[in-house]
């Protein structure tokens, strides 16, 4: 999750009027690439989605959605559920759900200093998956707890969803 090289300064609107093929991250005027996903990120993010979406079809739940988490900065959380559609094309209020899946090359003090973005914007429910050592954990400030259990759940106990439906073959 490196600043792409060699671009300049960008404003905020130019960025939210801009398609990216991959999408990238907006922080302080800098570009930000992500970590592109591999076989068991992409499996463990569509087996969550569906998940999701088949348990809690009330909800909603969608991949990459722009979320701003200050105004200097815009994220991509590899899933994000809100109980209600954004008001706007992206998510300018905090999600009910933030999950961070990992990535083989994802750096973990770049994936913390996001999830404290996310606490920050006030996301109370933020889930970190990393699918090659099966492990789950839930961010609570200050810190990120490794869950021993066979389900994770959301503070208020709303969602919830089990091992093998995150990490089903």
């Amino acid at each position: 999750m490196a600043a792409l090289p060699n671009l300049p300064l960008i404003s905020l609107e130019e960025y939210l009027q801009t398609s990216y093929d991959p999408d990238v991250e907006f922080v302080d005027g800098n570009l930000v690439a992500r970590n592109m996903g591999d076989w068991l990120h992409s499996l463990v993010q569509s087996n969550i989605l569906f998940s999701l979406r088949k348990k809690y079809p009330h909800l909603k739940v969608v991949p990459e959605l722009r979320s701003r988490v200050t105004a200097t900065r815009y994220r991509l959380p590899d899933i994000c559920v809100l109980l209600a559609a954004p008001k706007n094309r992206y998510l300018l209020d905090s999600a009910y759900l933030v999950i961070e899946v990992l990535s083989e090359g994802d750096v973990m003090s770049a994936v913390m200093e996001k999830l404290k973005e996310y606490a920050a914007q006030g996301v109370e429910n933020i889930w970190l998956i990393d699918p090659r050592v099966q492990i789950i954990s839930s961010y609570r400030p200050p810190a990120l707890i490794e869950l021993e259990g066979e389900a994770i759940a959301t503070a208020d106990c709303s969602v919830e969803l089990s091992r093998a439906e995150i990490f089903a073959e």
